[in-house]
């Protein structure tokens, strides 16, 4: 059965403000947080290793690739968040204030140090978003290890475990060290964990996880990398990336054959699921949570930061792995294409003939003079 917009993602329109910020998180103090799921646990008594070779090669890479969050990374580097605001300044161009009248709203009376403290807040919620997002890749890939039925699945999935675990690390290690404060998790990603986790189909989680999070990840972690001028968050950023890019190829090469076997009404649910995704994706960097803590009301703010002339652009650069991958997959144009349409109206698709990550992951693979020891 097919599924309209409203009923895929709760609103009729993909930029609808009020629909966007209705949803919130409510337990903002909680410290833990339960998911019931059921889903079969799958062992495989076929121990022949390498009737994937693609996977068994990923597999190979992995092992030679592992790094020490303590020991590789420069964690006695000083960072001071308001040097790198002034430079971020220098970097980005004039602020928002210099392009839209701010007349009238909550900017109005807002001088250096209201701003130069937005762009801290938003570094602090950013990297804690970063940080949520690698646990929610530790907890599905556990269950990638579980529920795939490939003995070179399990193989490789073990140890993107072990990744996930050093990205949750770095990140937790980075806010607490070297920045000012840690973000609960934003809700419309809260709202996309939760529902990877419940699905019982292991496909599933490689799509909403592997292609969808994890390929956004990559493309923000990217998009970081080349702007940051903080030479430990840029080696940080380095390292993880080494690391996803073979995650997100790990999905390419998983899902590619399987979803040749499925039926029309199955990919349809696929595309649904990668739209919904998507938009909660988009949704989350939107940062209602930084507008509250700087006293301002989400609902009067969004709708002039959406008005930034370079917005738009980089929340589609957002996608640029995404697309390609979701292309070789034969999801944007199964059926009647829906999926490209819909990705038409969020204003993504000019991505799609860019390599897809299967091809290029070893472009990211980390060269022997960039593994530093400390």
């Amino acid at each position: 059965m097919a599924f309209n917009t409203e009923q895929i993602i709760g609103r009729e329109h993909i930029d609808d403000i009020e629909g966007i910020l209705s949803v919130s998180n409510t337990d903002v103090a909680e410290a833990l947080h339960a998911v019931r799921s059921n889903y079969d646990t799958i062992f495989s008594w076929s121990y022949d290793k390498g009737n994937r070779p693609k996977l068994n090669r990923l597999y190979e890479k992995a092992k030679t690739s592992m790094w020490n969050a303590e020991t590789d990374l420069a964690w006695d580097t000083v960072v001071d968040q308001s040097k790198l605001v002034a430079e971020q300044k220098l970097l980005m161009g004039p602020p928002l204030r210099t392009y839209v009248d701010l007349k009238g709203t909550a900017f109005e009376r807002w001088g250096d140090r209201e701003w130069d403290q937005l762009a801290i807040e938003s570094q602090n919620w950013t990297l804690s978003q970063f940080m949520h997002g690698e646990q929610g890749a530790l907890v599905c890939t556990a269950k990638v290890v579980e529920s795939v039925p490939w003995i070179d699945a399990k193989y490789y999935g073990a140890t993107q475990v072990m990744d996930e675990a050093r990205h949750v690390e770095v990140f937790a290690k980075y806010l607490d060290e070297k920045l000012s404060g840690h973000y609960p998790i934003n809700a419309h990603l809260k709202m996309l964990l939760d529902d990877i986790i419940v699905d019982s189909r292991w496909d599933m989680t490689f799509l909403g996880m592997q292609i969808m999070v994890e390929g956004l990840a990559l493309a923000a972690f990217g998009f970081m990398h080349a702007m940051t001028t903080e030479p430990l968050l840029k080696q940080l950023l380095r390292y993880v990336m080494s690391d996803e890019a073979r995650h997100v190829a790990f999905g390419v090469l998983a899902l590619q054959d399987y979803y040749g076997e499925l039926s029309g009404p199955e990919i349809r649910d696929r595309q649904e699921f990668a739209f919904e995704a998507a938009v909660r994706m988009r949704d989350r960097f939107l940062q209602q949570e930084v507008w509250e803590r700087m006293g301002v009301p989400p609902r009067d703010v969004i709708p002039l930061t959406l008005a930034a002339p370079d917005r738009a652009m980089f929340q589609s650069m957002l996608f640029a792995k995404i697309v390609p991958n979701l292309k070789k997959l034969g999801l944007l144009d199964a059926g009647d294409g829906w999926l490209r349409t819909k990705f038409t109206e969020l204003g993504v698709i000019q991505w799609e003939n860019l390599s897809d990550t299967e091809e290029e992951y070893a472009a990211f693979q980390l060269a022997e003079g960039e593994r530093a020891t400390t």
